[in-house]
């Protein structure tokens, strides 16, 4: 099986995890700090080539009524601007609903501090987006 990377994009981050080769769980790799789309778009390119991987799980952040909004439209407008730069990369849109709040509760009863939580929260969310992915498909 294909690793598959996955993104919670934000406006200042960019978090990122990585399935391991059997697609069974999810690592965080790192939190992109967001300075131009074209540095952007070089670091996840690396991060494919590192990883051997065209798959990108993208958090797709619906209302809580499942609705899609504003944040919606900024994520579908970054996987437009990856296609541009990326054309082979293969971008599956999943619902991330409370991925980061999970994270945060996730990080809080880990007691991990504030400042601590706040430099992994994005990684942390990348990871449960993926992570759910991952165990719908198998």
């Amino acid at each position: 099986m294909e690793r598959a990377l996955a993104l919670d994009v934000g406006d200042r981050t960019i978090g990122i995890a990585v399935s391991d080769l059997l697609g069974m769980t999810a690592q965080g790799v790192e939190t992109i700090r967001r300075t131009s789309m074209e540095n952007d778009l070089k670091r996840l390119q690396q991060l494919m080539e590192e990883y051997e991987t065209g798959k990108l799980v993208v958090g797709y952040p619906r209302n809580m009524n499942g609705s899609e909004g504003p944040r919606c439209e900024f994520v579908r407008g970054f996987c437009d601007e990856i296609k541009k730069a990326i054309p082979q990369a293969e971008i599956v849109l999943w619902d991330e609903r409370l991925s980061t709040v999970a994270a945060s509760r996730s990080l809080i009863e880990a007691d991990v501090s504030r400042k601590k939580r706040k430099k992994v929260i994005d990684k942390m969310a990348a990871v449960f987006i993926l992570q759910g992915w991952l165990d719908s498909n198998s």
